[in-house]
C-alpha cells in the first residue's frame, strides 16, 4: 500500500504542483508587457492565474497523499517529514497569502482606466520565486531523506 501512495503522491506533486511554478513564473514577465503595451496580453494573465488556481486546489491532493504515505511508511516523526510538512505549508501560504492575491491585483490594475499598477510585477516575481523554492527544497528533502535508513 506504501508504494501506491508514494506514486499517488508524486503524481500528484508532478501534474499539480508543476503546472502552478510555472504559470506563476510566466506570470510576472507576461504582466511588465501587459502594462507596457497597454490592451495586449490580458488574456495570457488571465489564462496563467485560472491555472495557478485551479491547479493550486488540485495541489491539495499532494499534501493529502504525503500524510497518507508517511503513516503507511511510520516516518511521521522522521526530521525530514516534519520539515518537509513545514515547508509545504509555507509554500501553500506564499501561494494562497502572495502570489495570487497579487497576480489578482495585477489583473485589476489592468482593467481598471487608466491601467495603474498597485501591485508590482516584479513583487509577484518575488513571491513566486520564495514559492518555487520552498517547493525546491521539499523536493531535495524527499529525494535525500537526512537520517533515512534506506541508504539511498
Amino acid at each position: 500500500m506504501s508504494k501506491i501512495l508514494l506514486i499517488l503522491h508524486v503524481l500528484a506533486a508532478v501534474i499539480a504542483v508543476g503546472p502552478v511554478t510555472v504559470a506563476a513564473s510566466m506570470f510576472p514577465a507576461a504582466a511588465r508587457k501587459a502594462f507596457a503595451e497597454p490592451g495586449s496580453g490580458l488574456s495570457v494573465l488571465r489564462a496563467l492565474n485560472r491555472i495557478c488556481r485551479v491547479y493550486a486546489i488540485f495541489g491539495i491532493a499532494v499534501p493529502f497523499f504525503a500524510l497518507a504515505t508517511a503513516g503507511s511508511m511510520r516516518v511521521f516523526g522522521d526530521a525530514w517529514v516534519i520539515v518537509s510538512i513545514v515547508l509545504t505549508a509555507a509554500a501553500a501560504g506564499v501561494l494562497a497569502l502572495l502570489v495570487l492575491p497579487g497576480q489578482n491585483a495585477i489583473l485589476a490594475a489592468l482593467d481598471a482606466e487608466p491601467p495603474s499598477a498597485p501591485v508590482t510585477a516584479g513583487r509577484v516575481a518575488m513571491y513566486t520565486g520564495m514559492f518555487n523554492l520552498l517547493w525546491a527544497v521539499v523536493t531535495v528533502l524527499m529525494i535525500v531523506r537526512p537520517g533515512s535508513t534506506t541508504g539511498a
